[in-house]
């Protein structure tokens, strides 16, 4: 009779589905709120005020499938250089968990149902959701070409604010009259609020980013990446202060601003001494940043 004592079972795998889980970063809602305040932001000012149900449901789902789609894109794009990089190595495409085939068909269903809701809107909408795809499956690769690829970012984060303007506003017409200036200028306002948590992100990075030859705005401002970040987010709180006040917002839009102001004063405690865990603690509590902004918006809109 054996005496041998059985081997210890070893760690259990983890099933498919929390595998495709951690591939969208379902335990990360920041990145997908990130994008989801400045575009309800933009639906409450298009619609002037309550957008309805049915916009409600398409923007926030829409949000919450294509930045998943987007993370299943950037996982597959940066697989050989995120091997190499502290907060990234664990991937599941990077490990080899999920392959890149499954990523890649995960992205397309992903991107499939997003398209999906985008039909049930209008013409106009349905036409900036092409060039809101192209931007995003653009951004992986800039970081090989562009000094500050957090800009290629920034336009893709920022889309579903014309879009939102677009769906609001839009007609039956396969045009873009529709869609105001002051959507693509609040786009180009949300831009630098991109820029600042974009590379506050990338100064948690920067160390293995020059290792391995990939490029970000952390690298690109130096030393001075922190008064970068501030002048950011100045000129982004501005340039949306200014907006809303022109498309008749008032004093709890800019209650909503001054708490946001307020937030990226903490950012720069944060930040100042450049540590791995101050950037990354500020990158992900920019999402109350724009909640205050949205907040600010929504109320003053609501109580005019």
């Amino acid at each position: 009779m054996s005496t041998t004592a059985p081997a210890a079972p070893g760690p259990s795998q983890p099933s498919r589905l929390a595998l495709y889980l951690q591939l969208i970063r379902w335990d990360r809602p920041a990145g997908w709120l990130l994008l989801l305040w400045p575009t309800l932001s933009a639906l409450w000012i298009a619609a002037d005020g309550w957008p309805g149900w049915h916009l409600l449901a398409v923007f926030t789902l829409g949000t919450v499938l294509m930045r998943s789609a987007g993370c299943c894109v950037n996982d597959v794009a940066d697989r050989d250089f995120d091997r190499h990089v502290q907060r990234t190595a664990a991937r599941p495409v990077t490990t080899g968990a999920v392959s890149v085939k499954e990523a890649l068909i995960l992205g397309a269903v992903l991107s499939l149902v997003s398209f999906g809701l985008v039909l049930t809107t209008n013409p106009p909408t349905i036409l900036l959701s092409f060039a809101a795809l192209a931007v995003a499956i653009a951004y992986p690769f800039a970081k090989r070409v562009l000094a500050m690829p957090q800009a290629v970012l920034g336009v893709a984060f920022s889309f579903g604010i014309p879009m939102a303007f677009a769906a609001a506003l839009g007609g039956m017409e396969w045009n873009l009259r529709a869609v105001p200036l002051s959507a693509w200028a609040l786009l180009v306002a949300n831009l630098f609020w991109v820029l600042a948590y974009d590379t506050e992100y990338a100064m948690v990075d920067r160390d293995d980013d020059l290792k391995i030859g990939l490029r970000s705005s952390a690298i690109a401002l130096g030393r001075w990446d922190v008064p970068g970040i501030m002048i950011f987010y100045a000129a982004y709180l501005a340039m949306w202060a200014g907006l809303g006040l022109r498309l008749g917002l008032g004093r709890w839009f800019l209650l909503g601003i001054a708490v946001a102001a307020a937030q990226a004063l903490w950012h720069y405690k944060l930040i100042h001494r450049r540590s791995r865990a101050g950037c990354f603690t500020a990158f992900r509590s920019n999402h109350w940043l724009g909640f205050a902004v949205f907040a600010g918006t929504a109320v003053d809109l609501t109580l005019r």
